[in-house]
């Protein structure tokens, strides 16, 4: 019973396993998937080891921080492809969409009092480590966490990475050997379990399972629901299915011009998977697994000597080079900050000479000052980051180099730093599928000098922190079409 790696599984208490418990319980929060997920496989691994029946459950409460229409309709996507998926195999899937407050209160305890162990996916953001801390004090049995967020398990680093080189310079030594042993894509189809267990039905008397109905997050579904209803249902749709399409879609078609077109909002070439990692519908196993396919890829490619470089890292082509520095290092580096460290969203988590330049030029004059509601309706001066602001409320996404102006300028435009921080926090983790997750706050705080350096000459407000212009940008990148998509004449709500 190690198919897991021992580096991805934390114990959350001291309990230990109940033998005479009736089933094996997965309580699945952020690796919402079937496929390449260490954490299902872990129970798996414990149901076989017992011989106990295997029990998924997954749950959405009403009254999570942004909880909208959006974030609503992309989860529940996700379970209706998940009741899909498990349908034939051997274990129950019980999923419960909580239609009030509290009304989901004490449903985990009770279904742990029946259960041998409890295995969770291990998440360092948002509310879930708070959560975590309190139902392990709760659950009476032996409960596990398993890291299946990337590539690299969080365990495997014992410090903050500052820089992504440095980080990358790591991965570059370490990272192979974690190659070795990856979660099996068709998990499913070779799951061989004992028998088929059965939620108690006192437990489904009070929390009934979600119906098909439900699940089908219709804007009359939605509306039944205590959630916030102005920010609509994200241009894309959430879940296992529309995660693999997308990822079919990038590999045809943006893949071969990644490294030329990634950047430029007319001919965007982003893979779009950021909400679907986000989520768990899709691994990065997966995405790694098929972009090292198409490529030819075998470990035998990856550069000798370790230096921290970007380019030859894999020996891959440029395109496949650019996309997964993106999706390992840059992802990963924002795991890393917040498996380490609980103020990652707080300005002191800042390096020192940014808070030291910050300060020094906290009393700079500012040319525009805008307060939340003026930045949320697009109502700058500014034309490009008024389309960028537009495309976040409308689709549920923003082009990622416009993502790096939109956060400049609002700390160009805000009164201070901290307000500025709390102002993006707001707005993308509001309207971004993929908002709430270690790689937003990655970008927040790079607008402010975490992972970046000095830069000079330094200038008003900014001090030495790096400088952008929506000047520089519309010269630099083709965007007049989508200028156009996202003016004024848009509809925003």
């Amino acid at each position: 019973m190690n198919n897991v790696p021992e580096k991805r599984i934390r114990a959350l208490n001291n309990h230990d396993v109940n033998p005479s418990g009736d089933y094996i319980l997965y309580w699945m929060i952020a690796n919402r998937r079937s496929r390449s997920n260490f954490s299902l496989e872990r129970a798996a691994e414990w149901a076989q080891r017992l011989g106990k029946p295997l029990i998924v459950f997954e749950a959405v409460r009403v009254k999570y921080r942004w909880a909208s229409d959006r974030l609503h309709k992309f989860i529940l996507q996700g379970m209706a492809n998940q009741r899909e998926s498990f349908k034939n195999a051997p274990l129950t899937y019980y999923c419960y969409v909580e239609p009030e407050p509290n009304d989901g209160k004490g449903l985990l305890e009770e279904l742990a009092k029946k259960a041998c162990v409890v295995v969770t996916d291990d998440f360092p953001c948002f509310f879930i480590p708070t959560m975590l801390k309190v139902v392990s004090r709760r659950v009476k049995v032996k409960l596990e966490a398993v890291d299946s967020n990337g590539l690299f398990p969080m365990s495997a680093t014992d410090r903050v990475f500052t820089k992504a080189h440095s980080f990358r310079r790591f991965l570059q030594k370490e990272i192979l050997e974690h190659l070795d042993n990856v979660p099996n894509e068709n998990f499913l189809n070779q799951l061989d379990l004992p028998q088929t267990g059965e939620v108690p039905q006192q437990i489904l008397s009070k929390w009934p399972e979600a119906t098909d109905l439900t699940l089908t997050a219709t804007a009359d579904v939605l509306k039944t629901f205590p959630i916030d209803h102005a920010v609509k249902p994200a241009s894309f749709d959430g879940g296992e299915v529309a995660a693999t399409r997308t990822l079919k879609e990038f590999l045809d078609d943006g893949f071969e011009r990644y490294a030329d077109d990634r950047n430029h909002p007319d001919t965007d070439a982003s893979s779009r998977l950021s909400p679907y990692l986000h989520f768990g519908h899709i691994s990065a196993h997966t995405i790694f697994s098929e972009i090292a396919a198409r490529e030819g890829w075998t470990p035998a490619n990856v550069a000798e000597k370790p230096n921290g470089s970007r380019e030859g890292w894999w020996g891959m082509s440029e395109h496949a080079e650019g996309y997964l520095d993106e999706v390992i290092t840059w992802r990963e580096l924002g795991y890393n900050m917040c498996s380490h460290e609980s103020n990652y969203d707080k300005y002191e988590s800042l390096p020192d000479w940014a808070k030291t330049t910050l300060e020094e030029h906290l009393h700079d004059e500012r040319e525009y000052v805008y307060s939340l509601s003026e930045f949320e309706s697009a109502s700058t001066h500014d034309e490009v980051w008024n389309a960028a602001q537009r495309q976040l409320v409308q689709e549920g996404r923003m082009h990622n180099y416009l993502r790096m102006l939109w956060g400049k300028k609002i700390f160009e435009w805000s009164e201070t730093p901290r307000d500025a921080i709390q102002i993006m926090i707001e707005l993308n983790n509001k309207y971004a599928v993929d908002g709430r997750n270690p790689n937003s706050y990655s970008g927040i705080f790079w607008v402010l000098g975490r992972y970046d350096r000095a830069w000079g000459p330094e200038r008003s407000v900014y001090g030495k922190i790096r400088y952008m212009t929506s000047e520089s940008t519309k010269r630099k990148l083709k965007m007049k079409e989508y200028l156009k998509r996202y003016s004024s004449h848009s509809k925003l709500f």
